[in-house]
């Protein structure tokens, strides 16, 4: 009879002290935020980057690809574009392995003589 009062009591002693529910899932809603702010929304806004990049792309742009070739468009078709890479050179790529616009065609790049 002693063993089972003492065991009832240990058990009410637990039950009070347990934390409420919210609590529990604060640390792990906390590291979700965390994660949120820190991995998916940055790759997120890089994403819509590169896809405005892509979407701008147009003939005497100079870009570089991700295997980085740098080259000139010469044709910009639906999913690739066509690159010149040399004199009498050009290959067509896919769009999305542009990685960079290094000038645009309507752009006027002014070079410094070297002394």
């Amino acid at each position: 009879m002693i063993f089972t009062s003492t065991a009832f009591l240990i058990l009410d002693a637990a039950a009070a002290q347990a934390p409420s529910p919210i609590a529990q899932f604060a640390p792990l809603i906390f590291i979700g935020v965390i994660f949120y702010f820190l991995l998916i929304r940055p790759q997120q806004k890089q994403r819509k980057e590169q896809q405005a990049l892509i979407s701008s792309l147009k003939t005497g742009d100079k870009v570089v690809t991700s295997a980085g070739i740098h080259g000139l468009i010469s044709n910009v078709k639906e999913t690739t574009v066509l690159l010149k890479i040399a004199d009498n050179v050009k290959i067509e790529i896919d769009k999305a392995s542009v990685a960079s616009v290094t000038s645009r065609s309507g752009e006027v790049t002014v070079e410094t003589p070297s002394a």
